[in-house]
């Protein structure tokens, strides 16, 4: 039986290809997806739209995870969440929760500073 640590690890593996149908496989019917500085998105075609608006000028995503532990099943992570868009690459300290229900994703919380992402952009020094 694969373990929420694992699950986790493995969603986090799933970026790096950007292929969004297997990255929203991972999710429940229901679920939550919360960007705490943006409001949060509930559903899994909600989901997919919101990962697809952040990622469509990625050429590759990374989710380096540095810490993971787990209660049950709720899982935390202490990334860095690394975007190379054409011209930059993006690197963003974020902290995860997880909580898992079934073996799905049922809620995602990311708590970042979005002004971190932004001020990295080349429209955010222009």
């Amino acid at each position: 039986m694969t373990t929420p640590i694992e699950i986790v690890r493995e969603f986090c593996a799933a970026w790096t290809d950007l292929d969004v149908d297997r990255i929203c496989s991972y999710f429940t019917d229901d679920a939550t997806y919360h960007n705490i500085p943006i409001a949060p998105v509930t559903g899994r075609d909600a989901i997919r739209a919101t990962i697809e608006g952040f990622t469509k000028d990625a050429e590759r995503v990374e989710f380096r995870v540095g810490a993971i532990a787990a209660d049950g099943d709720v899982v935390m992570t202490e990334r860095v969440d690394v975007f190379f868009l054409p011209g930059v690459t993006v690197e963003l300290p974020v902290m995860g929760t997880f909580e898992l229900r079934g073996g799905k994703i049922a809620a995602w919380r990311d708590y970042f500073d979005l002004a971190q992402f932004t001020s990295q952009l080349p429209s955010a020094s222009a």
